[in-house]
């Protein structure tokens, strides 16, 4: 059996914190057995190489290694994809197909954003882990392979089947062995060493001296939260690399590259649940406002007709009163009530009396327009919250799909359907 530390050189790697070395002790141990395994951790934390670590120590070292990303598949192929069809089983399918669990028997399939899988994929794949039988789309004919399933996922999978989006047999037949990737913010002394790794890595693909970090922005780099983890400090140290002429980078350098947290629109990650519903949340507002408005409309339609073809003037003075406190609230001045009802309705000893005119059908008809005119559209009002979705996302579809708190694939079909 390979050391942690002769595994950390052969992948590269890099960091000495307690809870990495624990988790590559728990892929080192498991790998030689058939034991399917869930890889969990926020996003960029580096969970693609737990499962190259795990079939490189198998006995299925030999065989092929395939990794599926379940969030970047259409949900209408997705299916197809993982298991195969047959031809003639759909539009489109002008020959039969072989599926990754088809073709990477005896190997190893990893599983990547899992947690992305519509309910009808899951079905397939709980029969796939408990006897390894699937079906190709559009056949009867029952296959069989020999896969190990290592799947990963930066989603809370508890929260996901209280929410009914997961499985509850499929989560605890994935999760034989959890291994967890801490958060780059919880191995602080890693922070630099990574800086350092990857400033010299961009020094010798462009061709031009390594950056150096001042102690004070050594400091500030490790004091950072850094919410896209390794992949978010990656980044940064090429930007820099390549737009700073000094090679020696200042705090205030260095501050100018890190976006604060707060502004961060990267995908939901495992321990931050609080951001997952304030959109979604705040949507369900905004329909309140928009029904409670249209009720109100239609309160105030229903008194000007009244008004048209009303006798009693007094009663139609105290509905008016009524339907104003409703309007602005129970609270506050009954003068300033009572002064805006006089505005709208004078008081009967100072109207001028005039004649009663008949009401004309067409005064009922223009009533019935403007209430088609302001009919409230919920399609309306979905196209825009996905438009400044994407605005604020900069046309990221996964990081705007978990802000509006929808799957991508989803947010894809709302995209095509609305031809945004």
């Amino acid at each position: 059996m390979e050391s942690v530390q002769a595994i950390k050189q052969r992948f590269g790697i890099i960091g000495n914190d307690p809870k990495l070395n624990r988790a590559l002790e728990k892929a080192i141990q498991v790998a030689p057995t058939d034991i399917s395994v869930l890889v969990t951790g926020e996003s960029g934390v580096g969970k693609e190489a737990v499962p190259k670590i795990i079939h490189s120590l198998s006995h299925r070292k030999h065989a092929k290694y395939i990794a599926v990303n379940c969030g970047a598949i259409p949900e209408g192929t997705i299916d197809s994809e993982l298991f195969g069809h047959e031809k003639g089983a759909f539009t489109g399918a002008t020959q039969t197909r072989s599926g990754y669990f088809e073709v990477a028997d005896g190997g190893t399939i990893f599983l990547d954003e899992v947690g992305e899988l519509p309910l009808t994929t899951q079905v397939r794949l709980l029969r796939i882990l408990e006897n390894g039988e699937f079906l190709k789309v559009g056949s009867s004919q029952v296959q069989k392979t020999n896969v190990r399933i290592v799947a990963a996922t930066n989603l809370n999978m508890i929260e996901a089947i209280k929410k009914g989006k997961f499985r509850e047999d499929l989560y605890y037949r994935l999760s034989t062995v959890d291994i967890n990737i801490p958060p780059l913010r919880e191995r602080k002394d890693d922070i630099h060493l990574l800086f350092r790794k990857f400033a010299s890595d961009f020094s010798q693909k462009y061709k031009m001296p390594t950056i150096r970090l001042e102690d004070d922005a050594v400091q500030l780099l490790e004091k950072y939260r850094w919410p896209g983890n390794i992949r978010q400090l990656r980044n940064v140290a090429e930007q820099i690399s390549v737009l700073e002429e000094s090679r020696s980078v200042s705090p205030e350098t260095l501050n100018g590259y890190l976006p604060h947290a707060s502004d961060s629109n990267l995908p939901a990650v495992v321990e931050q649940q609080s951001r997952k519903g304030d959109f979604s949340n705040e949507r369900e507002i905004l329909y309140k406002v928009l029904f409670d408005m249209k009720a109100d409309l239609n309160d105030l339609k229903k008194l000007t007709l009244e008004l048209l073809h009303a006798e009693d003037s007094e009663k139609v003075q105290e509905e008016n009163e009524t339907l104003i406190r409703k309007i602005y609230g129970k609270e506050g001045s009954r003068k300033e009530e009572n002064s805006s009802a006089v505005e709208l309705l004078p008081p009967h000893e100072h109207r001028v009396e005039k004649p009663v005119e008949p009401v004309q059908e067409d005064k009922y008809h223009f009533a019935e327009e403007i209430e088609e005119e302001e009919t409230l559209s919920l399609q309306e009002k979905e196209i825009e919250l996905i438009k400044k979705s994407l605005e604020r996302n900069r046309g990221k579809r996964k990081a705007a799909a978990s802000e509006l708190g929808i799957s991508e694939r989803t947010l894809y079909r709302k995209i095509k359907q609305y031809d945004l």
